[in-house]
């Protein structure tokens, strides 16, 4: 075969050789082949869903080239060809994927938990320690709304940038070698109308560190073309006003043919260079771009695109176009190019059937044995009617699931519910066995379940020297950072306010100017992002406090956090963690939007995360301190009206932590349990005495922690001695009271504890009106929760407690 080098650069490097741009198209050919057996294997049944790479082939290969061993890789469903091109997938981890393999020899991306193309490559040890990421071909785990990828690129940009800046860090290299890593970005042309795009490529043109964002444009979203997606229909010239030049910062932005081999290769060379070299920021803008197959197998792009795109798109096709370009230049003759392409049909087939059948198989196996044992059943307990009609039901299933395993032997179960046979306690082991497997398959790592979780970190209470100093509650959060800070280098604080002011409320007053401005950021009002920077600093080994100033702006960041932070170590089934901390302050200030307390939410939408309520700056300090020593994400609401409190000084600031999970009681009591957190606990605590001038004595408690809640049943505990409850806190009415409740009541047993009904006590159903006035009828207060206790001491016993409300 001929070798010699062709299609030189103006400085000279060789472009490729015959040989690697045969390899290229061979390789482009069969991950078109990978879309298409995949699409019918979605139509034949044997996947639920397919999405696919189909129309990029050429340029993802291009990418590949100028990627390295620590560079990492933030994309979107579409990236099958640069996976293969860049080892980080086979094709028999695609398939095995798009079948929904759940172990991670098969599927090392999810272990069966994603949807096929959702790319996540390994980067934990089996004890959820990290790898030596400069080693690492690092995708970072897709995640599928669209655009999510680019508020984590935002951090794992960063984090480049600061490996290269701060001389500090020099010696952590198995994170970084000097922030010589490259973040390469994908996205399609629709998912460039999203807000996050735009405030990612605002913030990290801000930033500048080593990108290489891709953006695959294929004239559509969906059904829905450009001109309904982009001012003027032209997504490269809204992007040009971010194109740097010699007065100002910003990124070099580029724009090639999807088709053009050689200037796909010439252009991600050049980006590649800069983005690497010089940590300039780089946008590749790919253009007819074409989608052989439409959107995904939910439905045919024929429905909305005319003959004449589709013609169009049929002749300059990307793969076409190489073909023919390889014909044209002599490279291969029409002979060759017949017989690769024919070894590679075969070749992919042969893989696609491996990967079915080590899906398949075992399952088979287990119907199998249950078919066996429900045939001994039949004719031990003389059901043969019953039974052989759920074998018939397995034998005609020529592709079981283990779903329909579950469901004959439940059926079954039922069936011999009035027999007695030791074949059928077998049955029953088998069938708890079985559902136990699926459990540890689908329901496990929510948490980090290694040496590192934070429920390893040991308890240590704050001590107090026998007359402390009283110190406003900034001051005991400010001190505490202080030492966080000056033990660890990789724990950088970054949001609205934080740097040159400290925070709107002190707690890091005068610590950027101790530590740098590397360490201690400024960002703009972009909560989204914000959170960004979070993940994907975390994702690259720093300890990152994230800042959203105040709790009513948590929306804004609410997407990235609960479709890609809480989901990661779970959706990578322990393959990747970020163990960001989101810090933000709320509660008890007035007005529409600057006093919501929506926990529920939170905690609804954060599960894979801890929520720390500390009550005052002395626990938030220890939760801080104990997160800090963990491998989990966690958001820290703090109360906002209490920075200018003044708390006891503890003589051990900075050592001591607060556990996660374990309430503590600060009011004994006999008559009624209150359960609250955060600000409602000076509510309580008032309450409570007030109510004891009454002769109710309340057992106030403070759960600190709403997710976890309460590991230990403490309160249940509590409940068993006083036989009532109420749940008091800021959420709307069947916010976290509700669920404080389910817990309680449900997860603890606690319902056959009660002598009366369980009582919630939250913020009306609207959000707070302005004012004194505006947060007395809004909120809980003093008075309220002294009536509701009373209330409930009054239905138990009248005449000890008359009607005095």
């Amino acid at each position: 075969m001929d070798l010699k080098p062709h299609e030189y650069l103006k400085d000279g490097p060789v472009l490729y050789t015959t040989k690697e741009i045969i390899e290229d198209y061979r390789l482009a050919y069969r991950s078109r082949q990978v879309s298409l057996i995949g699409r019918k294997e979605v139509l034949t049944g044997k996947a639920k869903f397919g999405i696919f790479g189909g129309g990029k082939e050429i340029p993802q290969i291009a990418m590949a080239k100028v990627f390295r061993a620590g560079d990492i890789r933030s994309g979107y469903y579409r990236d099958q060809t640069f996976a293969f091109a860049s080892d980080m997938s086979t094709i028999h981890q695609f398939f095995a994927q798009l079948y929904a393999h759940p172990d991670v020899e098969a599927d090392p991306f999810s272990g069966g938990r994603q949807m096929n193309a959702h790319f996540g490559t390994r980067v934990l040890n089996e004890d959820g320690s990290w790898k030596d990421l400069s080693q690492e071909l690092y995708s970072s785990a897709d995640s599928a709304p669209t655009a999510s990828q680019m508020t984590r690129m935002v951090g794992l940009v960063q984090a480049s940038a600061l490996y290269r800046k701060n001389k500090n860090l020099s010696t952590y290299t198995h994170f970084s070698k000097h922030g010589n890593e490259v973040v390469f970005g994908t996205i399609g042309n629709a998912s460039c109308a999203e807000g996050q795009f735009w405030e990612a490529i605002n913030a990290m043109g801000v930033i500048q560190g080593p990108l290489i964002m891709s953006i695959w444009d294929d004239d559509y979203g969906i059904s829905v073309p450009n001109e309904f997606q982009h001012t003027k229909n032209n997504l490269f010239e809204m992007l040009s006003g971010f194109q740097r030049n010699e007065q100002q910062r910003g990124y070099e932005i580029f724009q090639v043919k999807a088709w053009d081999y050689v200037r796909l290769i010439q252009v991600y060379r050049e980006a590649a260079k800069l983005a690497r070299d010089e940590h300039i920021p780089c946008i590749i803008h790919v253009d007819e771009v074409t989608q052989p197959q439409g959107h995904s197998t939910s439905g045919s792009h024929e429905r909305y695109k005319s003959e004449e795109r589709l013609a169009w798109e049929k002749e300059w096709d990307c793969l076409a176009q190489l073909r023919t370009y390889l014909l044209d230049k002599g490279y291969a003759t029409e002979e060759e190019l017949l017989a690769w392409e024919k070894e590679d049909r075969i070749a992919v087939r042969k893989i696609k059937n491996e990967a079915w059948g080590a899906f398949i198989n075992p399952i088979k196996s287990e119907a199998a044995e249950l078919m066996d044992m429900l045939s001994q059943l039949a004719e031990a307990t003389g059901t043969q009617a019953l039974l052989e009609n759920l074998v018939d039901e397995l034998r005609r299933s020529l592709e079981p699931n283990r779903r329909e395993l579950m469901a004959v032997s439940h059926k079954a179960l039922i069936a011999l519910r009035d027999k007695s046979h030791p074949f059928i306690e077998q049955l029953k082991d088998w069938r708890k066995t079985k559902f136990q497997d699926g459990e540890e398959r689908y329901n496990t790592f929510l948490y980090s379940e290694g040496q590192e979780s934070p429920f390893t970190v040991q308890e240590v209470r704050p001590q107090y020297p026998a007359e402390p100093e009283m110190v406003p509650g900034f001051d005991i959060l400010n001190r505490a950072f202080d030492v966080y800070f000056d033990r660890d280098p990789l724990v950088v604080a970054f949001g609205e306010d934080v740097g040159q002011l400290g925070d709107v409320n002190q707690g890091m007053a005068g610590l950027q100017k101790k530590y740098g401005k590397d360490r201690i950021m400024d960002t703009g009002i972009r909560e989204n992002t914000i959170m960004g920077q979070a993940i994907g600093l975390a994702m690259r080994g720093f300890r990152p406090i994230g800042e959203i100033q105040y709790l009513d702006y948590f929306i804004y960041g609410l997407q990235p956090l609960s479709d890609d932070l809480a989901t990661l170590r779970y959706r990578t089934s322990n393959g990747q963690k970020a163990p960001a901390i989101i810090r933000t302050r709320g509660h008890r200030l007035e007005g529409i939007w600057h006093a919501g307390s929506p926990m529920g939410m939170l905690i609804h939408a954060l599960r894979g995360m801890h929520v720390c309520v500390p009550r005052n700056m002395t626990q938030a300090a220890g939760f801080y301190n104990t997160l800090l020593q963990g491998d989990d994400p966690a958001v820290v609401v703090e109360v906002l009206n209490g920075y200018r409190l003044k708390e006891p000084l503890p003589s051990n600031i900075g050592t001591y932590c607060v556990p996660l999970g374990q309430p503590e009681v600060l009011r004994a009591g006999t008559d009624v349990t209150l359960v609250t957190y955060g600000a409602c606990c000076r509510i309580a605590l008032a309450a409570a005495n007030q109510l004891a001038s009454l002769g109710i004595e309340v057992e106030v408690i403070d759960v600190q922690t709403l997710l976890p809640f309460d590991i230990n049943h403490d309160i249940v505990r509590s409940l068993a001695k006083t036989n009532r409850l109420l749940c008091l806190d800021e959420d709307v009415p069947g916010g976290a009271s509700a669920f404080m409740m389910q817990q309680i009541l449900e997860e603890q047993g606690g319902y056959e504890l009660l002598d009366s009904a369980p009582v919630s006590h939250t913020s009306q159903a609207h959000r707070p009106a302005f004012g004194d006035d505006g947060d007395y009828w809004s909120k809980p207060q003093v008075e309220s929760v002294v009536e509701a206790v009373y209330e409930i001491m009054q239905e138990a016993d009248p005449q000890a407690f008359p009607d005095i409300f």
